[in-house]
């Protein structure tokens, strides 16, 4: 019969029943394993999950802590500091560029570095002043022999001489004894001695023709003012001693209240000194301030290591008095420079107040005007 399926047809399509119920109920035909962050999200441990989603992200592995790839992948500036390298002393190619809008670092400030006026510096100081030089060599056009003439004469040595050309070296230092906890005011004592010695001078047993002794006690106070381009940091005002020791005929002294202005651009700072006299030492040298004035100005510039300086000053009614002018090289050997010092005009010395004359001198000196305090202690 045409309708009615045959038995061999109707086993075919039982089959796919029977292999349906022969499978026991639950057991389900095994899955395809997941794919994928489906994959990832299956995975218990922490590392091992957060590799797996690294992977199928396309984004490469952290190195573990610790190893050298660590280092390397990480910014420049932290591989400094995990090389041991301070990030401010590490080395251009190691460190980070610069963002554009980070502010350059602030110059230092010469007279804040000489006066030890930052308030982190040392409360009690023992510091350089003014130069420490030694010149081996200074001649002078026009040796001044008239204050030695009774002595000469006292000693029957009519014919002696000054030579043209002798030593000469100053020594200077100063401490700071007292100051507030932000270094703005302090109190300073100083002393400065400056020696002449007829070294080349065999004739007359090559003596000290002139020391001068300078001591100084005066009040520091720090403006932090600025004007014009110019800041000015340093105002002193004190009491200043200076004489020869010498007892009639040749003695020489004076006293003054002396104002110190320092203001200061980057390399250059100016030195504005006027003074008062309190005492112009007696019949020693009545008219001093016609040749030395009332007060003096320095100028000091630093480049690359070199300083120089010129000095001026005089007495504008009288029309008299004195220029200076020196260099110092970088150090040369150790913390000494090469020194060469210019003078002209009165006042080289107190025995010289009156007497003109043109010098110049060569040797070696230790510091100059704004060297820092405690530098070479």
């Amino acid at each position: 019969m045409s309708g009615i399926p045959s038995p061999r047809t109707r086993a075919a399509s039982l089959l796919p029943l029977l292999a349906a119920g022969l499978m026991a109920p639950g057991i389900a035909p095994a899955k395809a394993p997941p794919t994928g962050l489906a994959a990832c999200a299956a995975i218990e441990a922490d590392l091992e999950r957060l590799a797996c989603y690294d992977r199928a992200s396309g984004r490469k592995a952290a190195p573990k802590a610790g190893t050298a790839g660590a280092v390397a992948a990480a910014p420049a500036s932290d591989r400094a500091v995990a090389q041991g390298i301070p990030p401010s002393s590490a080395p251009a190619a190691v460190q980070d560029a610069a963002p554009a809008t980070q502010a350059a670092s602030a110059p230092v400030s010469l007279l804040d570095a000489a006066w030890g006026l930052n308030p982190d510096s040392s409360r009690y100081l023992i510091s350089l002043y003014r130069p420490n030089y030694f010149l081996l060599g200074r001649y002078s056009d026009r040796p001044n022999e008239a204050p030695f003439d009774v002595l000469f004469n006292a000693f029957d040595k009519t014919d002696g001489e000054m030579d043209s050309t002798e030593a000469e070296f100053q020594l200077s230092f100063k401490a700071r004894l007292w100051t507030t906890d932000d270094r703005r005011f302090g109190v300073w004592a100083a002393y400065t001695q400056r020696s002449q010695w007829q070294v080349y001078n065999s004739d007359l047993s090559a003596p000290f023709r002139e020391t001068n002794y300078e001591p100084e006690v005066f009040v520091t106070y720090n403006p932090g003012l600025s004007f014009g381009g110019f800041d000015w940091r340093l105002l002193n005002v004190g009491y200043n001693h200076q004489s020869n020791g010498r007892a009639d005929p040749i003695s020489r002294s004076w006293d003054r209240l002396i104002a110190e202005f320092g203001i200061e651009r980057g390399d250059f700072a100016l030195m504005v000194r006027p003074w008062v006299v309190i005492d112009e030492g007696g019949d020693d040298n009545p008219d001093i301030t016609d040749y030395m004035g009332w007060g003096d100005v320095t100028a000091t510039y630093k480049w690359e290591g070199h300083s120089f300086t010129l000095m001026g000053r005089g007495n504008p009614d009288t029309g008299k008095g004195a220029v200076q002018l020196t260099w110092m090289s970088p150090p040369v050997l150790g913390p000494l420079r090469a020194y060469v010092e210019a003078f002209s005009g009165y006042g080289d010395s107190l025995i010289d107040y009156n007497w003109h004359q043109n010098t110049i001198g060569v040797g070696i000196s230790l510091n100059d005007y704004l060297d820092r305090p405690g530098r070479w202690w």
